[in-house]
């Protein structure tokens, strides 16, 4: 076949838009061309070919390889949350039975802590133990056999409080039901000194009503008193962070920390209260004067309950004073304006 002929064919196959392998002169050649997409400036040429047109190759195209990107997530920095600790189950039993007699044992958690503590004092107290606010197999044997307290104003009026002084215990009625029991610390009846100013701390017995209350902090002279509510005069039943197995405040009734603001909020202004035990009445005690002043805000933070475990002996010896034996001249300084050695320890913790 003729060149001429040939490449009348060829133009003809391109004009109709086919694709064409023409072999030539043992080589290959493809054309794959459509219509107007068809550049002229590519012709078909052979090796014999005096055409100047440069002879394009078609190569494959090449292919880059996909590549697919897999999220991975971060690793999260905050460690697991430790599992729940599991409270002792013959502590909560314990908390159990105090709580079902009544006391203000708090959460049934197993974890003998302060509060405890305090509640185990407060049934030794009620009970005639040894007030040690620790567990025994004597507590234990002793709580089997206990029943709720009863009252200790019998047909007293259904909303009140109870303050026991021999027993160093408060009972809170609410409708005729007995609702809190809790561990106090009344009056010492000691011999005190404070700001060149004396005084006995004692809680008079008598029959009284709540009257004003402040809630948080006030700061009396002789301490700090929490949540308190008066009785008498400067007299008030207050959160301390200190509550011993016996009376060591300067007249008035410290509770523990914890049930503090429960029993404000529980107690209105005008409930009745009732102290009882032995000790001089109110008739026989000038009421202190209620003065003092609320702190400053915001106000720390309540300090925490401190057990005291220490047991004072059965009787108190009186406060003497040393005489001198030599011929060197007393001091003019009267024993009587220096405050007792007490004062230093009790003033900090409240009245």
């Amino acid at each position: 076949m003729s060149g001429g002929l040939l490449r009348t064919r060829v133009g003809k196959a391109l004009a109709l838009g086919g694709g064409l392998f023409v072999l030539i002169g043992g080589g290959a050649y493809a054309v794959a061309t459509r219509g107007s997409d068809f550049d002229a400036r590519h012709q078909l040429a052979g090796p014999g070919s005096s055409s100047t047109a440069p002879t394009t190759a078609v190569r494959p195209i090449a292919t880059e390889p996909t590549t697919s990107t897999t999220a991975v997530p971060e690793p999260t920095t905050e460690a697991p949350a430790p599992p729940p600790r599991e409270g002792d189950p013959s502590v909560k039993a314990l908390q159990q039975r105090l709580a079902g007699l009544g006391y203000d044992i708090g959460p049934i958690d197993g974890f003998a802590g302060s509060r405890t503590y305090y509640t185990i004092m407060a049934f030794q107290k009620v009970e005639g133990l040894k007030r040690t606010g620790e567990d025994s197999d004597a507590l234990r044997d002793a709580l089997a056999k206990a029943s709720p307290p009863g009252p200790v104003v019998p047909g007293g009026a259904p909303n009140r409080v109870e303050i026991d002084l021999d027993r160093q215990v408060l009972l809170l009625w609410k409708g005729g039901a007995l609702t809190r029991v809790l561990s106090v610390s009344t009056g010492s009846g000691e011999h005190y000194c404070v700001d060149g100013e004396c005084d006995t701390a004692i809680t008079p017995t008598g029959t009284f009503r709540i009257g004003r209350k402040a809630s948080g902090l006030e700061v009396s002279r002789l301490g700090e008193l929490w949540d308190p509510m008066y009785f008498y005069g400067g007299i008030a039943i207050h959160g301390s962070p200190s509550i011993p197995g016996y009376p060591a405040s300067h007249g008035c009734v410290r509770v523990p920390m914890y049930s503090s603001a429960p029993l404000y909020a529980e107690v209105p202004s005008g409930t009745l209260v009732y102290v009882v035990g032995n000790g001089p009445s109110a008739a026989e005690i000038e009421a202190p004067p209620d003065e003092p002043k609320k702190a400053p805000d915001p106000p720390p933070p309540p300090p925490p309950d401190v057990p005291v475990i220490t047991i004072p002996p059965t009787t108190t010896p009186p406060l003497t004073v040393p005489t001198s034996t030599s011929t060197t001249p007393p001091p003019t300084t009267s024993s009587t304006t220096v405050p007792a050695s007490s004062t230093t320890s009790t003033t900090k913790l409240g009245f």
